[in-house]
């Protein structure tokens, strides 16, 4: 089978991941994908006759995808003018039933229609096997949200107990994270490295280097992200904006399932390395292929 995709781009790095992630578990579904990488235009832009023209030369699409929301009405504008199956990643700021279909993460509580796929967190891309070395560790600090609140003194205090841990550390911020978060940790000798000397593919790197991999509770993204490693997940608690928080329900049902630790007390425990990656993005993909009628692979996958 062979398919053509429409990928529209917002310039969003975390929404480009995404839908890359997706095109990824498509291509291992079905092997031949042909991708057209689109900017995505501001809405108003979208509606002018140029955007259509740009996309009048392409091959005729069979799915056409994006996240975010300014590839929203590009997706849906193609689609009515070339055809397709329209596909929103994340829970989508038009109503859902505009799009032929919906892959939105659990914890966003998408209305239970027949078009939504859920996933399991975010669409994350499969991650090199085979490389983890063992006694190494990632902490990553996110920062304040809508969802917690940074507390700089709980958060200091689990990173001197993880420092603490005979494990070769490394560090990194984030966009969020506040000035100074960093300061402690490189004065106890941990090594650090800012987000702003991060090349693009150092993060995939890292995880699938490392044994274990410690977040703050904000960065649940990051948390999915991690899970698509072969290394221990744990997440370094904040305090909740507000008694009923979707984020921190996301985040304590993995630990409930042990898929992630919220004891950092297990960061000095032999790691046994007996979790599978989630391949959230390998889920989706087979699960879109099949509504849509398609040939989804066929063969049987331990993944499923």
């Amino acid at each position: 089978m062979q398919l053509t995709v429409w990928r529209f781009l917002d310039g969003n790095r975390a929404h480009e991941k995404q839908s890359a992630a997706l095109l990824a578990g498509l291509r291992e579904c079905v092997g031949e994908v042909t991708c057209c990488e689109i900017p995505a235009p501001g809405s108003l832009a979208a509606l002018r006759p140029a955007f259509a023209e740009s996309l009048r030369d392409l091959p005729a699409p069979d799915l056409l995808f994006g996240a975010g929301r300014r590839s929203h009405w590009p997706v849906l504008l193609a689609k009515r003018w070339f055809g397709g199956t329209s596909v929103a990643i994340n829970r989508p700021t038009l109503p859902i039933r505009c799009f032929d279909y919906a892959i939105a993460p659990e914890h966003d509580r998408p209305a239970a229609l027949e078009n939504v796929i859920l996933s399991q967190g975010a669409l994350t891309e499969p991650l090199p096997r085979g490389q983890m070395q063992p006694g190494t560790g990632l902490l990553l600090l996110g920062g304040p949200s809508k969802h917690f609140r940074w507390d700089a003194g709980l958060v200091q205090r689990q990173l001197a107990e993880l420092l603490s841990a005979p494990v070769d550390w490394l560090v990194s911020d984030s966009r969020r994270t506040p000035a100074g978060a960093l300061d402690p940790v490189a004065a106890s000798g941990a090594r650090v490295q800012s987000w702003r000397d991060c090349p693009p593919d150092w993060l995939p790197q890292q995880l699938a280097r490392v044994e274990q991999v410690w977040v703050t509770g904000d960065s649940i993204s990051m948390v999915f992200e991690a899970l698509q490693s072969e290394a221990r997940v744990g997440v370094l608690q904040l305090p909740s904006r507000r008694r009923v928080n979707k984020v921190r329900g996301a985040m304590q049902r993995l630990v409930d399932q042990e898929l992630v630790s919220d004891r950092i007390a297990d960061a000095r425990r032999p790691w046994k390395r007996g979790r599978e990656p989630l391949n959230q993005y390998y889920h989706c993909a087979r699960a879109l292929l099949r509504r849509c009628g398609w040939p989804d692979g066929g063969t049987f996958d331990a993944r499923v």
